[in-house]
Formats: C-alpha cells, sequence, structure tokens
C-alpha cells in the first residue's frame, strides 16, 4: 500500500514538473505578434535597400562576393558602403526571420500552417544569398537582378501573413468578412498586383537604372514596358475599387479592413502621381526609389486586406460582429483551425 502511495506521488511529481518544463518553452501570442511585425518592417527595409543598390549602381561596389574587395567590410565609402549596407540589412533579415521561424514552434495557439510559413520566410530569406552572389557573378543581368527583386518581394508576402495570424494569436480571429465572390475578387488583386510590380520591374531593368552605365539592360524600349505597366496598373485599380466599394459597405462590421483597403487606395494614387511625374522628369533616381517604395507599399497593403478578408483579426472587426468567440485571446485562433 505505501509502496503505490509512492508511486502515484512520484508520477504526480513528474506530471507537474513536465508541465512547468513546457510552460517554460512556450511563448506568449503577444511576443510573437511582435517578432512578426519586426521581422515584417525588416523585410520592407530589405526590399528598398536593394532597391537604393541597384539605383545608385551599386551592385558591383563591393566585388569578389562575399567579400569586399580582399576584406569582408568596405575599405571606402560610396557604392561599396551602400552595398555593405544593404548585405547587413539583408542578414538582419535572415535572424530576425530564423528568430520568428523559432518562436512560432513555441506559441501553442498557432495553426500548424503558421509555423510552415515561417519556415518558408526564412528560407526565402536565405535563398537570398545565393541569389544574390548569382547576380554579381552574372555582372548584374537585369533577369537575375529581378529575380532578387521580385523573391523578396514573395518572402514579403509570406512575412505579412504570419504577422496577420500573430495578431489573430494574441487577439482573437474573427468570421470572414464579406462574400467568397468578394474575397475571391481580393485574391486576384493580389495576382493583379503581382503583375503590376512584375511590369514595372521591366520597366525599371529597361530605363536608366538597370544597376549601372555598362550594365546590359532588357532591350525592350522603355516607352513599350511603362505603356504595359500603365495598363497594369489600370487593371489592378479597377479589381480595387471593386473590393474598396464592397468594403464601403462592411465598414461598420469591419472598419478596420475598409480603413487599411482605403489608406491602399490614398498610396495607390499618390503612385500614380509619383510615376507620371519620375517618367516626365527623365526618371531621377530619387523618384525612382520613392516609387519603389510606394510600391512594396502597395504590396503589403493588398496582401494584408486579401488575407484579413478571409482571416481577420479581432481588432479589425467591430464588436457588434456576430459569432466572435468570447473566450480568452488565443482561443480564437485554435476554434478556428
Amino acid at each position: 500500500m505505501w509502496r503505490f502511495s509512492e508511486q502515484a506521488y512520484n508520477r504526480g511529481v513528474d506530471m507537474a514538473l513536465d508541465r512547468v518544463r513546457n510552460r517554460s518553452r512556450e511563448l506568449s501570442p503577444r511576443q510573437f505578434a511582435r517578432l512578426a511585425a519586426a521581422s515584417l518592417f525588416v523585410l520592407y527595409v530589405v526590399v528598398t535597400s536593394g532597391a537604393l543598390v541597384r539605383l545608385t549602381a551599386s551592385g558591383l561596389g563591393c566585388d569578389n562576393w562575399p567579400l569586399c574587395g580582399d576584406r569582408p567590410y568596405p575599405e571606402k565609402g560610396g557604392h561599396a558602403a551602400i552595398e555593405f549596407g544593404n548585405r547587413m540589412v539583408a542578414l538582419a533579415g535572415i535572424l530576425l526571420t530564423l528568430v520568428t521561424w523559432l518562436a512560432a514552434r513555441r506559441v501553442r495557439s498557432l495553426p500548424p500552417r503558421v509555423r510552415l510559413l515561417a519556415l518558408l520566410t526564412f528560407a526565402g530569406t536565405v535563398a537570398q544569398i545565393p541569389l544574390g552572389g548569382i547576380t554579381v557573378i552574372l555582372d548584374l543581368h537585369p533577369v537575375a537582378v529581378m529575380s532578387h527583386f521580385l523573391l523578396a518581394l514573395l518572402v514579403l508576402a509570406a512575412a505579412v501573413v504570419v504577422a496577420v495570424e500573430a495578431w489573430s494569436a494574441d487577439r482573437g480571429l474573427s468570421p470572414a468578412a464579406g462574400t467568397a465572390l468578394v474575397r475571391a475578387g481580393a485574391a486576384i488583386g493580389v495576382a493583379a498586383c503581382a503583375v503590376l510590380v512584375v511590369t514595372g520591374s521591366v520597366a525599371t531593368a529597361a530605363g536608366p537604372h538597370s544597376g549601372g552605365e555598362d550594365i546590359r539592360r532588357l532591350g525592350l524600349a522603355i516607352t513599350d514596358t511603362v505603356y504595359v505597366h500603365v495598363r497594369a496598373t489600370a487593371v489592378y485599380g479597377i479589381v480595387l475599387l471593386f473590393v474598396g466599394g464592397y468594403l464601403v459597405r462592411l465598414r461598420r462590421r469591419y472598419p478596420g479592413i475598409a480603413k487599411a483597403a482605403l489608406a491602399l487606395l490614398f498610396v495607390l494614387l499618390a503612385q500614380m502621381v509619383l510615376g507620371e511625374v519620375q517618367y516626365r522628369n527623365a526618371l531621377p533616381w530619387g523618384l525612382v526609389l520613392a516609387h519603389v517604395a510606394l510600391a512594396a507599399t502597395i504590396w503589403i497593403l493588398t496582401v494584408f486586406v486579401a488575407y484579413a478578408l478571409w482571416r481577420p483579426p479581432t481588432p479589425l472587426a467591430s464588436r457588434s460582429v456576430d459569432d466572435v468567440p468570447s473566450a480568452g485571446r488565443g482561443a480564437h485562433v485554435r476554434a478556428g483551425e
């Protein structure tokens, strides 16, 4: 009898210790949300700093990749400093996405697909290292440069989804917004935005800022590429007006998503004005850099609005939305897995 009681006591102690160890390994949804937001911000800076490298013809500023000449850091300023700065920002992105992925494994309320997406975000960021090396080895061939840029945008989109899911894990998840048709329209908007970004990248590669004076260009006329790019912008604008018009009707139920769509519309209008100004002023690199930064912002907002329609975090919805679970933070996500 005594031996049985002793075994039961030891088993109870072991179970309690296991619970303590498991809790010590867990990460709160609030902490993970902050990490995901930081990763998203750094990846945005990577995109804009990469554009700065290209527009200032600094892509070959650090030759003998991955070194800067004979050293791992630049000996002087100018193009080498700009290229090296981009490398450091990219390294910060790699480290932060790695930490975010490892943290995702310690957040119990996250769906498994979010952990996988966090891993893919990290892997895509790491893939930029060999791709960047290939780009330098190929003397900044325009196709390699565009691939470098477009991969960065794919990683950025994945980081947006991870950040939205992290927000939901912290604050709760509301029912999907709108009809299936509107949500499908928003998904089409993401595809249209991708075409918009690709055609803009082709226009840059055909223009005076392909990476340097002696860098091979695509062999396309800038007027032809801009012609296609403008029409891609028109298609995207039509899709945005369709989705945005419906979101106006949903502004009381989902005010946060409606505000994000309105911000997207304003950024798009500013981008269109900036694009016209830069084209009529022979594409000064400073305006082109601002154009690229706004393009990345449009891409982020587009992915955010489209994904938030399917899985809106509770802060984006009004308190009157029906069927919103009233459980504590994180329970909304587990209920919606």
